[in-house]
């Protein structure tokens, strides 16, 4: 039986309502997410068994936290109660012409200060099939690198499938590390990696590369020098973002699996309602398609960018979709009709 588990950290998310700028807003909507959590979320939605690993403050709001992860069918009976506090995130979401805007409060929150060995990592894994991580880990703290690093290597020992989203954040690589000098190694245990060919480079080092993902012919040697470098990959997937406006995104995707490069349609979403979680929806679509059809690999990457153009239309961190609905949109449905 399938069991997914991810690994990550869990944020009180306080947003502005209606796009107001941060110097508006004189209250903000509380709700919680995370890349790896939304992963987990997307995937309990869709029907397989999840669990999710983090570090919380034992308080209220590590409480409240654990009840939406309850709620949301994910499993949390391994969270660790005993971090100091639960690390923040600030959202000005953005419309038409104008970014949206994130300021995260994270500083000696519980994962930030997760070391090796807080986590029984094989009593955890003994009965998982696939263990998710993503970039944003490793650029918490060193301890939370290592930790991220003890995690793989049992993961790998017992044989799991290993997923990651390079998720670089800018804002939070701030202990004295570069990417560079952080993610080759820990890059070395996927077999399935979400991210685009630029990121990618940057976080192993090399050179960029400018790629034009319109010319598949020209992709596959690109592809090909990461494979070289990480012998365990077996997928690299890239969402295709072209973004018209905060408003407006057109949404594609590229999967390759170190023969054949795979495409999805390009489709425009608009109106976006909130952009935040998008990649994480794609990475649990292609989770969900790589598991319940592994030889259908165009099924798998369509699947995918379904469930992120869906994304755009829920406000908050998750997918809150369902299997019918990515299903529909597979088929060609983009009417958007009441459903009666």
């Amino acid at each position: 039986m399938t069991k997914i588990v991810t690994f990550g950290e869990i944020l009180l998310r306080l947003s502005t309502e209606r796009h107001l700028r941060f110097s508006q807003a004189e209250s903000y909507k509380a709700t919680y997410g995370g890349g790896e959590f939304n992963v987990s979320v997307s995937l309990a939605n869709y029907g397989l068994n999840t669990e999710y690993i983090t570090r919380l403050p034992n308080n209220e709001l590590g409480n409240c936290a654990l009840k939406e992860m309850r709620k949301l069918n994910v499993g949390c009976q391994n969270v660790l109660l005993d971090g100091d506090r639960i690390g923040i995130y600030f959202l000005e979401t953005g419309t038409s012409t104008r970014a949206s805007n994130i300021v995260y409060d994270r500083e000696n929150s519980g994962m930030s200060t997760l070391k090796k060995g807080m986590i029984d990592w094989k009593e955890i894994l003994k009965d998982a099939t696939w263990f998710h991580w993503s970039g944003i880990t490793p650029s918490l703290s060193e301890s939370a690198a290592e930790a991220c690093v003890e995690a793989l290597e049992i993961a790998k020992d017992m044989g799991l499938t290993i997923s990651c989203d390079l998720n670089y954040r800018s804002k939070l690589w701030k202990y004295g590390k570069h990417p560079k000098e952080v993610m080759p190694k820990i890059l070395q245990y996927c077999n399935v990696i979400l991210g685009d060919l630029d990121t990618a480079n940057f976080m192993l080092g090399l050179p960029q590369m400018n790629p034009d993902y319109q010319n598949q012919e020209s992709l596959p040697v690109l592809y090909d020098t990461i494979f070289k470098l990480i012998p365990s990959l077996k997928f690299m997937a890239t969402t295709l973002r072209y973004s018209v406006s905060a408003s407006h995104q057109r949404i594609g995707g590229i999967l390759y699996d170190g023969n054949t490069i795979y495409d999805a349609d390009v489709q425009d979403v608009t109106p976006v309602v909130d952009r935040v979680g998008s990649g994480d929806a794609f990475m649990g679509g292609l989770i969900y398609g790589l598991n319940e059809e592994p030889l259908n690999k165009q099924r798998a990457l369509n699947f995918a960018v379904a469930a992120c153009c869906l994304k755009h239309t829920i406000a908050g961190d998750y997918n809150l979709v369902t299997l019918e609905e990515v299903e529909k949109l597979i088929g060609g449905d983009f009417t958007g009709k009441v459903s009666r």
